[in-house]
Order: structure tokens, then C-alpha cells, then sequence
């Protein structure tokens, strides 16, 4: 069973990230093979639905989504929706996300927008048959210690336990599916 944590924000001082490691450790706990990866390390261009997808960077983050049997998606909320990275990530992979078991865990300025991350969900669903994990993760700024700094980290309980929910969950219905991935 492959798992990839992708944090999608662009933000030199991510939030996302941070959250990424916490769920990316927990599920490594969970005897997941499970890779981390943040797309500030990746130059993508906007999808253009010819060319942009065959980058060498758009193939590598395509073929880790081919590859993987789960994806938990870390998201920045800007203007009460996914940032475009997340967006753009979903276009140029398109058939890669096929039938991948979806969990989310969004950071947002505050806690108007907690439902953001709808639009791209029910695109998952709809168009590439995925499943999502009905447990998101919704935080803020105030969630974190020492925000936007070098030792920024996640300080709240609730929001760590609920990526503890999020994260096993993922898990057990990605192994529960896992005779789905098996290619006899």
C-alpha cells in the first residue's frame, strides 16, 4: 500500500507543510509506505491540456499519483477555495487520480471557509472515481506556535488529533481496499 502526503502550498513559511510532516509521521507510524511531498520543490506549469504534463516535474508528481493507492492532500484556503496549485495539481494528473482513496487537511485564515475544499472533492469523486475520506482537517494561524517563523509548529491538541482521525482512517480504508490494488 503507497500513500503520498502532497502539501500543496507555495508559502515559503507553509503551514500546509507543517501539517503535512505531522500526518506523514503518523501514518509511518501506522506501518504505512508512505512518501512525503511538497510542491515548492516542483515547477509546474498551469495546466494547458496539451504540453504542460509533460514537464519532467508535471511527469514526476503525475507519476507519483499514478503510484499511489491513497493521497492526502494538504491545502491552503485562499478566497474560500483550495489554492490554485492544489487545483492545477488535480488538471495536469487527471487520469493518475483514478480511483484513489482522497483525504484532505486545509489551513485557512480563519474559520468562515471550512467547507472550501468541496468544489475539488466532488471533482475527485465525480470525474476519477475517488473516494474521500469523510474526515477533513479545518486549522488556522492560531492553531500553530511561533506562525510563519523558522521553528513554526503545530501546537493544538484538537488539531492534532483530529489528524490522528484523518490520517488512521485513511489508512484502514486504504487497507481495507487493498485487494482492489492488486495486480494478479
Amino acid at each position: 500500500m503507497n500513500i503520498a502526503v502532497i502539501s500543496c502550498s507555495l508559502h515559503p513559511q507553509s503551514r500546509s507543510f507543517v501539517l503535512s510532516r505531522v500526518a506523514h509521521e503518523q501514518l509511518k507510524e501506522l506501518g504505512a509506505d508512505v512518501q512525503l511531498y511538497d510542491l515548492r520543490d516542483y515547477n509546474l506549469p498551469f495546466c494547458d491540456a496539451t504540453t504542460a504534463h509533460k514537464t519532467a516535474d508535471a511527469r514526476n508528481i503525475i507519476d507519483v499519483i499514478g503510484a499511489a493507492n491513497a493521497v492526502l492532500l494538504t491545502v491552503p484556503i485562499y478566497n474560500y477555495d483550495v489554492n490554485a496549485a492544489a487545483k492545477n495539481l488535480l488538471e495536469l494528473g487527471m487520469r493518475a487520480w483514478n480511483n484513489k482513496v482522497v483525504g484532505f487537511i486545509c489551513v485557512a485564515g480563519g474559520r468562515a471557509s471550512y467547507m472550501s475544499v468541496m468544489n475539488l472533492a466532488n471533482s475527485l469523486m465525480l470525474d476519477f472515481r475517488c473516494l474521500i475520506v469523510p474526515r477533513f482537517v479545518y486549522a488556522t494561524g492560531a492553531d500553530f506556535g511561533d506562525d510563519r517563523e523558522e521553528t513554526m509548529h503545530l501546537q493544538s491538541t484538537e488539531v492534532h488529533d483530529r489528524i490522528t482521525e484523518v490520517t488512521k482512517t485513511l489508512y484502514d480504508i486504504t487497507t481495507a481496499l487493498s485487494a482492489m490494488y492488486r495486480k494478479d
